[in-house]
């Protein structure tokens, strides 16, 4: 039968340290003394106590009669209750009743111009007004175009720069396109297998000269001025 070379060893460190992990914690715990045990009502919340009234302070003065008082006597009124009632419920406008609504069939009641679904914006003075703020962020985006454009006119000046004609602008856009085509032409007409250095080269300045005119023509689509450097 196999016996381990360790087994003399394992067993002495378990007879060595086998009260180790024999407790967890500290051994003794400080147990609570008998006379702090819990007693009713203790931990609701208590109130302050109440400060007794200065006996000094005045007490406010009450709107009661006082006994000795006695009331007016021998007032009387020529009016005619019954027909004034009577007079004012004839003349008078029938009530209309409240507008209200119902979440469901058999739901509660709600008034309707309480309920968010009046809307009452639309009765407001100033309804359908563009506001102040609006107007005066409009004039300063304007005022703020106007002086960029000023600004530029003045380099412009300054450096001597042409802006390019309507017809001049559809005339080179229509140029750099006849020249994409022609080179995208060139490019369909390359072979499949490309294994000589020439070939790569070729390949390569098409399509860099491709990619150029796209951002030429995107450039110019976009931009509707353009200026340009007087020789």
């Amino acid at each position: 039968r196999y016996i381990s070379t360790f087994r003399p060893s394992v067993k002495r460190e378990a007879v060595e340290n086998k009260a180790q992990w024999k407790t967890m914690g500290p051994a003794k715990v400080a147990v609570p003394s008998p006379k702090n045990f819990l007693q009713k009502h203790s931990k609701e919340p208590k109130l302050p106590e109440r400060k007794k009234e200065q006996d000094n302070k005045k007490l406010p003065e009450l709107s009661v009669p006082r006994r000795t008082d006695r009331p007016v006597m021998g007032i009387q009124s020529n009016k005619n209750f019954i027909n004034l009632n009577a007079v004012a419920a004839i003349t008078g406008l029938p009530k209309k009743p409240q507008p209200v609504c119902v979440d469901r069939r058999q739901g509660d009641k709600y008034l309707l111009e309480t309920s968010g679904l009046v809307p009452k914006y639309i009765k407001k003075k100033d309804y359908g007004v563009t506001p102040k703020y609006v107007t005066q962020r409009n004039e300063e985006m304007k005022r703020a175009q106007e002086e960029y454009k000023a600004r530029v006119l003045e380099q412009l000046k300054k450096r001597a720069m042409k802006q390019l004609s309507d017809e001049e602008r559809t005339s080179l856009l229509q140029g750099l396109k006849k020249n994409w085509e022609k080179a995208y032409r060139e490019f369909q007409c390359l072979s499949v297998q490309i294994d000589t250095i020439p070939k790569k080269l070729y390949k390569e300045r098409l399509e860099s000269e491709m990619k150029q005119l796209e951002h030429d023509i995107e450039l110019l689509e976009k931009h509707k001025v353009i200026y340009i450097a007087n020789e």
